[in-house]
């Protein structure tokens, strides 16, 4: 059930190549691949924002390049400012929850001793309530002899 086939291959002048491939029991199949034109064939990919941009010499001292520099050198200067106040921020917001975070753990822990005064509180008061109360059964044959013969 193993199928054969060939393949060929032309290129084209824009770079595309075509591979006609001839299996066993069908016709050929035009398959378009993009493939490079240069021999090497490698390299590097240029990011669509410096295709457009040539390497020109710039004049360091001409003013558009100053304006420039200047415009970097601003747009730097706030980043690094923002960047600063965001790590402060984020510096006292850690210390507001350290802080808070203590005061709720002081909390639990009065939270947990009140529980545990109560509790024991409860369970006395609730033993002393069981010795003082007689069962019911008991308490109708003691003053009732008469019921007790029938």
């Amino acid at each position: 059930m193993s199928k054969t086939s060939q393949q060929n291959t032309t290129t084209d002048v824009s770079g595309v190549s075509v591979i006609h491939t001839q299996a066993h029991s069908s016709g050929l199949q035009q398959v378009p691949q993009l493939v490079p034109v240069s021999p090497g064939g490698g390299g590097k990919a240029v990011p669509p924002s410096k295709q457009g941009k040539k390497n020109s010499f710039v004049d360091r001292n001409s003013d558009e390049y100053r304006q420039r520099r200047e415009r970097n050198n601003m747009a730097v200067k706030k980043s690094r400012l923002k960047s600063k106040q965001k790590a402060q921020d984020t510096l006292q917001r850690v210390n507001q929850l350290k802080e808070e975070n203590e005061r709720l753990e002081a909390k639990i822990k009065l939270l947990t001793k009140e529980l545990s005064v109560l509790k024991d509180l409860f369970l006395e008061h609730a033993h002393n309530f069981a010795d003082n109360v007689q069962p019911v059964g008991t308490e109708t044959t003691a003053t009732n002899p008469e019921n007790s013969g029938q």
